[in-house]
Order: structure tokens, then C-alpha cells, then sequence
């Protein structure tokens, strides 16, 4: 059975730009008809002395589970050497589970939907883009106007 998903991508270590299109491309291999929202570069949502994050959100169509699927997103991110140092610190490439269809998990190694989706602009604006009436595959409504898109600066590739 396949599944509708949507995924956020945070890079800010080793050509972010580049670390993000890796990951992409590497997505491939678990995700079909894959579609990328705008790059977007922002300020840490942690310590502040890290490089600015260039973040995006792609959906696309899996036939993993939602455990196969972060397996999948994990074993990625240690291909791109992602090292987890420090909360909220520098990455070579995150990978989050944003939606899978309609279902709402919440298990020791997973929340779905990711539990701060909602508060984070670097990634409800991609979203947006993504799906620009706001109506969320769970069914929750996002208003635009309530995040701040002002901080983040979208990046030409």
C-alpha cells in the first residue's frame, strides 16, 4: 500500500545546499514522484553561534512503514555523516517525518505529526508552498498569516 508523505530537510554543515539535494537524491530510493518545496536559509532555532540552516519540505509516495520509513531517513543521515553533538546544534542533513497520510502516532520513536511542526515557520512556510491551502493531511487548517515568513530568505538553486 502506498503512502502520501511529507518530509522536512534541514541541512547548515558542508554546503547545506548540496547536503539537501544529496539527501533528495538519495530519498529516491524509498520515495516515488517526489516533489521539493523552495530552499529557504534562516537563523538556528538553537545556540546561535552555528551556521544559518537552509531548510525545505518535499512530499512524495513510500510503500515503507512509518518505522521502515525513519530507518530509511536515519540511514541517511548517517551516510551524510550527521553527528548529534548537541540539541538543536549544527547537522550536515535532518530528516523529519512531517505527515504519513492521515496518521497520528505517538510512540517512543516516533511522533506523527512531527510534534514541532506547528511552531517552526522554516518549515510551515515550505509547506505551504507544498500545500498552498493549508489543509494539512490530517485535517488540521494552518493560517499563513500566522507565522512569520519575514526571517527566512528563499534561496535560488
Amino acid at each position: 500500500m502506498t503512502s502520501h508523505v511529507f518530509l522536512a530537510l534541514g541541512s547548515n554543515l558542508n554546503d547545506p545546499v548540496a547536503q539537501i539535494q544529496q539527501a533528495i537524491t538519495a530519498l529516491a530510493s524509498s520515495v516515488d514522484a517526489i516533489e521539493c518545496a523552495p530552499l529557504y536559509q534562516s537563523k538556528p532555532l538553537g545556540p546561535q553561534d552555528q551556521p544559518d540552516f537552509v531548510n525545505t519540505v518535499i512530499s512524495g509516495y513510500t510503500d515503507l512503514s512509518p518505522n521502515a520509513l525513519l530507518s530509511a531517513l536515519q540511514g541517511i543521515e548517517k551516510q551524510q555523516q550527521r553527528v548529534k553533538n548537541q540539541h538543536w546544534g549544527p547537522r550536515t542533513i535532518d530528516i523529519d517525518i512531517l505527515f504519513y497520510d492521515d496518521l497520528r502516532l505517538n510512540t517512543p520513536q516516533l511522533t506523527i505529526p512531527h510534534k514541532e511542526l506547528f511552531y517552526r515557520s522554516f518549515v510551515t512556510i515550505p509547506l505551504f508552498d507544498l500545500i498552498p491551502n493549508g489543509i494539512m493531511p490530517t485535517g488540521d487548517q494552518l493560517e499563513r498569516n500566522r507565522y512569520d515568513s519575514s526571517k527566512l530568505v528563499q534561496i535560488d538553486t
